[in-house]
């Protein structure tokens, strides 16, 4: 699912800019994709774009103070992917309100604890549904790992 996450960031200038689920079916299954990464992939996409519209009606784009992690989301996402999130909280890449939406994106992945390339991805693809203006090393940083594998 994540190398169809990638592929979506590095081939679509926007995150609007995709084309339906139907035509990025057909799309990613194209480009050498099978057919379960795709459904996979296309259904955290859906959750995401949900979850940002839910996300805009909350006030926590000024947010300011610390965040406190639950016991459930501690032992789910792990204290590496924690402490990566408090790193990009703390060097003010993410905004309060994109902090939570990688939060619930990150719940929705069934990997136990998330590996740091996992995170990575997860907030590069909420940085893109933002279409935030991404700091040019963070996103070296963000797409470090990803570049270990063979693209499609």
């Amino acid at each position: 699912m994540f190398d169809v996450l990638v592929y979506l960031y590095e081939n679509y200038g926007a995150f609007e800019s995709c084309p339906d689920a139907t035509a990025l079916g057909r799309s990613l299954a194209d480009a050498g994709f099978d057919d379960d990464e795709i459904r996979e992939a296309l259904s955290w996409l859906q959750g995401l774009a949900r979850i940002v519209q839910d996300v805009d009606t909350l006030c926590l784009e000024r947010a300011s103070g610390l965040r406190v992690y639950a016991p459930t989301e501690i032992e789910q996402l792990g204290t590496p992917a924690i402490g990566f999130l408090m790193y990009l909280d703390s060097a003010a890449q993410l905004t309060a309100k994109q902090r939570e939406i990688v939060i619930e994106r990150a719940l929705a992945i069934t990997e136990r604890p998330l590996s740091i390339a996992t995170m990575k991805i997860i907030v590069l693809m909420v940085l893109w549904s933002h279409s935030a203006d991404v700091d040019f090393l963070l996103l070296e940083e963000l797409l470090d790992d990803n570049h270990q594998h063979p693209m499609h």
